[in-house]
């Protein structure tokens, strides 16, 4: 709710339950289809033949032996007496309007308009808890964030030279798909020439993401690494509950193994179970395991919050012992802050532990939804080229200018956002902020066991 807002909670909660409520209870269905309405139905072509008198010829021969070398269509007198009959109306009845408007198969999949909001609010969020530490006059936190944007700036460019055999993030073969299908669109207008162009910004802007997302998650990270270090002290007691904390703080590693290919895709491909190579996992399978097991690493670590949310408000106290081994005297409003500082600020650490969970698990939602993938539960979408045609940019010819123009951009749109490009760039964003929160949160624990006491 403080990622997104209020409204749109709300909003998305209530088109959820309505939608999950409609099989079931529906006022549409009730006041259409409940009863009081009624229909007529038309007569039947043999209720109108007895009428006529004329019984349907069985066959072929019979028809040439009546005269008739070709079925006629049937007439039958405007002042036939023949009846209506009636029927309560159905819920069949009320769709069929419907779907000949609109076909089930054309319909937008509002799920992913929601999850397009979902990573839009979780970047505002970003960019309002990272605008904290640059208006701060003191400290270095502008510093921090400057040098680590610059630091990931740099890892981000080597890790998009890493072959597909390594790390199968999917860019070539997404940029591969995406400038097939844009090459036409240049050469009928003559800029061929700017197709590398294209490939370089779509690279250098995945660069400018990817250090953002370094920037941002920088301080969340550090953050992460002191509440995970308190919150393991604070159950010693509780050996499965470290044990989730300790998996829950590996997440982006079991993230970043994922994607490694000769570690994870390979290996089942080629377990080492004998004398033989077993293949464990068809591709297919392997791609829907790995959504599962991105999903079930947010929800580990969303049950994980509260301990180390509460590992957090137990700063206060730990502040008050650190000022009790202090000598001299403190004015009472000075304690007064240092205690009230923790629990004012726990908003923002909710925000900087569940934000980037909030994008990693509807940037896997993306990516099974546009990607083309499957959860593993029915048949696996085949992925086309999705090569658009130039009569569908062109469109129809009882169409306006202005329907033609939205129909060619559609087209156009439609051609270049093709699955397997959708899918090198959601992929690239769920494994670059693991890979990103591994990194900072690994630099915190050395940061708050090495430094901070120094």
């Amino acid at each position: 709710m403080a990622v997104l807002g209020v409204q749109l909670v709300v909003t998305l909660l209530t088109a959820t339950l309505m939608h999950r409520l409609a099989p079931h209870c529906s006022f549409a269905r009730w006041l259409l289809c409940n009863g009081s309405l009624f229909r007529y139905k038309h007569p039947t072509e043999e209720e109108l033949r007895a009428l006529e008198g004329k019984p349907k010829p069985r066959g072929r021969k019979e028809r040439w032996a009546n005269g008739y070398s070709e079925e006629k269509p049937l007439s039958v007198p405007r002042d036939a007496p023949f009846q209506l009959e009636t029927c309560p109306l159905t819920a069949v009845d009320a769709l069929e309007a419907y779907y000949y408007v609109l076909g089930p198969v054309k319909e937008t999949n509002i799920a992913v308009f929601w999850c397009l909001l979902a990573v839009a609010f979780s970047v505002k969020m970003f960019l309002v808890v990272t605008r904290l530490y640059f208006s701060a006059e003191e400290g270095g936190e502008r510093s921090v964030c400057l040098t680590f944007a610059f630091l990931f700036l740099l890892l981000v460019m080597l890790v998009q030279v890493v072959q597909e055999d390594t790390l199968e993030l999917g860019l070539e073969p997404g940029l591969a798909s995406m400038t097939q299908n844009l090459e036409p669109l240049l050469k009928t207008r003559g800029w061929d020439w700017a197709l590398p162009l294209v490939k370089l910004a779509i690279r250098i802007g995945l660069a400018f993401v990817g250090s953002m997302l370094g920037a941002f998650l920088t301080f969340p990270g550090l953050r992460l690494a002191q509440t995970h270090l308190d919150a393991l002290s604070m159950s010693e007691d509780r050996p499965m509950l470290q044990f989730l904390l300790h998996t829950s703080f590996l997440a982006p590693l079991i993230i970043l193994w994922l994607w490694t290919k000769p570690i994870a895709r390979d290996f089942l491909h080629q377990a080492p179970l004998g004398e033989v190579p077993f293949s464990l996992l068809s591709d297919s399978a392997f791609d829907s395991l790995r959504l599962w097991v991105l999903v079930a690493l947010c929800l580990l670590r969303l049950a994980m919050t509260r301990p180390h949310l509460q590992a957090y408000l137990c700063l206060a106290k730990a502040r008050v012992e650190q000022l009790r081994r202090e000598a001299g005297r403190i004015e009472a409003r000075e304690i007064q802050r240092r205690v009230v500082r923790v629990y004012c600020y726990v908003t923002v650490v909710s925000l900087q532990y569940l934000t980037p969970l909030i994008l990693t698990l509807n940037c896997t939602l993306l990516l099974k939804t546009l990607g083309g993938y499957s959860w593993g539960l029915g048949p696996v979408p085949m992925l086309s080229p999705a090569q658009s045609s130039a009569q569908d940019r062109l469109g129809g010819p009882g169409e306006d200018e202005a329907q033609q123009t939205a129909a060619r951009i559609a087209g156009a749109l439609g051609g270049l956002l093709t699955p397997l490009f959708l899918r090198a760039v959601l992929t690239f964003l769920i494994w670059w902020t693991a890979a990103c929160q591994l990194l900072s949160s690994l630099f915190g624990l050395y940061f708050h066991r090495h430094l901070a006491g120094s």
